[in-house]
C-alpha cells in the first residue's frame, strides 16, 4: 500500500469523527488562541473545517495545515463546551499524528522524544551539565528569575529559574518506604517535579512521610508522553510509554502499591486517559498494565482530600507573620479532564497562614499549553497576560496551580511585568505548615 492510499484511509476514519461538529460557533467563546486572534482558524470549528478537507489540503500545503493544527493550546476548553459532545482533542491529535506521518518528525524533537526523555540518566546528566553554566547565559530579571538573551531563538524572551543542582530522583535514588497507615503509593513525580521544581517533588514527599504514606519511587521513569503524542509523534509515545509500563508492572505485581500519584495535571491526564486511549498499540499484557494504572492514577491534591481525608484533620498553627492571600489557576487538564478542582482549594486553605481568594475566569488557560509556547511564543504571551492581570487584580500576593508547566507560564508573565506575587502548587503551601 502506498503512502498517500495509506493517508487516505486513515482520513476516511478522521472523517466519521468529524461530523458532530454543528459548526454552531460555542467553541468561540472559550477558545484562548481565537480570544487573543480573533481568526476563526485559529478556533475548534476553524480547525475542524480545515480537517473536513485534510487530504486535498495536506498535498496541496502540508506546512500550512502543520502550522494551522499545531496554533492549538489542546487546553480542552472547546471540547468541555462542546453541546455536541465532539472529541474534538482524539481528532486534534489524530490529525497531528497523520501529519506528521506524511511530513516526517523534526529531526529535534525526534533527538528529545525519543532518545533524552526515554532514557532518564541520560535527561538528567544533561540537565546536571548545563546546571553550573547558567550564570555564563543568565541574566537575573525578578528575585528569582532571569532570562536567557544568548538563548532568545530558542526560548524567546521569557523569564525562568535556574536548574537546580541534582534531580530529585539524583538526591533520593530508589527511594522506598513503609507505610504506617496502610497506604503505599507509587510516586510519579514527572519531569519537571523531577528535575526542574525539585521543591515541588521535596514538598509531596514531606507530606506523604507526613501522613504515614509508603512511598515507592523508582528510577528509571521516563516522561509520561504527552510532549511528543502532543507534536505528533506516536512513535515516540509508545516508546516513552512501554518504558514506563516496564517499571511500573513490576511494582504493581501483588498489590504492592494502592495508588500512582502524580504532582502535575498533564501527567495524570495522560496516564489515566491518553494510555487507554491508544492502548491498541501496544501488547496485550501492557494493555492489562495500561488498564490498572488508570485505575490506580490520581493527582495528589484529589489523594489527600478524598483519600486521606486531610481537610478534615486539625490544621495546622498560625503564625505572627500576616495572611498571605493567594488565589487558585485551575489548569487545563487537571479540571477540564480530570474534574479536579476544589481538592487543590481545600488544600490551600488547610493553612491558615493563607487566605484562597477567587481570581476571574480561575478556569481559562494559561497559555502554556507544553511545546506551544515554544513554537507560539509571542501568541503564548499574548494569552498569558490575560491570566496574568486576572492574578493581579485579585489583590493575590501569591498564586497556586497544579500544574509545574502552568507554574513555568505564570512564573514567567508576572516577572515579565515585574509583579511581587509569588508562584506555588498548593502542596507546597500545605506542607509548609507541617513539621520539617
Amino acid at each position: 500500500m502506498s503512502d498517500i492510499t495509506r493517508l487516505a484511509t486513515k482520513l476516511m476514519k478522521l472523517d466519521d469523527k468529524l461530523c458532530g461538529c454543528m459548526r454552531c460557533g460555542l467553541c468561540q467563546s472559550v477558545c484562548p488562541v481565537f480570544g487573543a486572534t480573533m481568526k476563526e482558524a485559529d478556533v475548534s470549528r476553524g480547525k475542524l473545517a480545515l480537517l473536513d478537507n485534510l487530504a486535498h489540503e495536506i498535498i496541496k500545503d502540508a506546512d500550512a495545515v502543520d502550522e494551522k493544527l499545531n496554533r492549538c493550546l489542546l487546553c480542552g476548553s472547546c471540547q468541555a463546551n462542546c453541546p455536541s459532545g465532539v472529541k474534538i482533542l482524539d481528532i486534534f491529535m489524530e490529525a497531528r499524528n497523520l501529519l506528521t506521518e506524511y511530513r516526517g518528525l523534526n529531526p529535534i524533537k525526534k533527538l528529545v522524544f525519543r532518545q533524552l526523555l526515554t532514557h532518564p540518566d541520560l535527561f538528567s546528566a544533561a540537565m546536571r551539565a548545563a546546571a553550573p553554566f547558567q550564570g555564563v547565559v543568565m541574566r537575573k530579571k525578578g528575585a528569582k528569575t532571569y532570562d536567557m538573551p544568548l538563548m532568545s531563538k530558542l526560548i524567546g524572551s521569557r523569564h525562568i529559574s535556574k536548574l537546580p543542582a541534582k534531580s530529585l530522583h539524583a538526591t533520593y535514588g530508589e527511594l522506598r518506604t513503609q507505610s504506617s497507615c496502610g497506604v503505599t503509593v507509587l510516586f510519579f513525580a514527572g519531569c519537571m517535579a523531577d528535575k526542574y521544581y525539585t521543591n515541588l517533588g521535596e514538598a509531596c514527599l514531606k507530606v506523604l512521610k507526613h501522613h504515614g504514606v509508603g512511598v515507592v519511587m523508582p528510577t528509571n521513569l521516563t516522561c509520561c508522553g504527552i510532549p511528543a503524542l502532543a507534536s505528533g509523534d506516536r512513535k515516540g509515545f509508545v516508546k516513552e510509554t512501554e518504558k514506563n509500563l516496564a517499571v511500573i508492572a513490576q511494582e504493581l505485581i501483588g498489590g504492592r502499591v494502592d495508588y500512582i500519584l502524580t504532582p502535575c495535571g498533564s501527567c495524570t491526564a495522560t496516564l489515566k486517559e491518553w494510555w487507554p486511549h491508544y492502548a491498541s498499540e501496544f501488547t496485550p499484557e501492557d494493555r492489562k498494565t495500561i488498564e490498572a494504572v488508570a485505575s490506580k492514577v490520581m493527582d495528589i491534591n484529589q489523594f489527600l482530600i478524598d483519600v486521606l481525608h486531610v481537610d478534615q484533620q486539625e490544621a495546622g498553627a498560625r503564625n505572627a507573620a500576616p495572611v498571605t492571600k493567594v488565589t487558585f489557576h485551575d489548569s487545563c487538564h487537571l479540571k477540564k479532564s480530570l474534574g479536579v478542582a476544589a481538592q487543590p482549594r481545600k488544600l490551600i486553605q488547610q493553612n491558615p497562614n493563607y487566605e484562597l481568594v477567587e481570581m476571574k475566569e480561575a478556569d481559562r488557560c494559561c497559555g502554556c499549553g507544553g511545546s506551544f509556547t515554544l513554537f507560539h511564543y509571542d501568541l503564548s504571551k499574548q494569552i498569558g497576560q490575560r491570566k496574568r492581570e486576572n492574578i493581579v487584580n485579585s489583590g493575590a500576593s501569591a498564586v497556586a496551580s497544579g500544574c509545574p508547566a502552568c507554574m513555568l507560564q505564570l512564573s514567567d508573565m508576572l516577572s515579565q511585568n515585574e509583579d511581587a506575587v509569588q508562584v506555588k502548587h498548593p502542596i507546597e503551601i500545605y506542607a509548609e505548615m507541617l513539621p520539617n
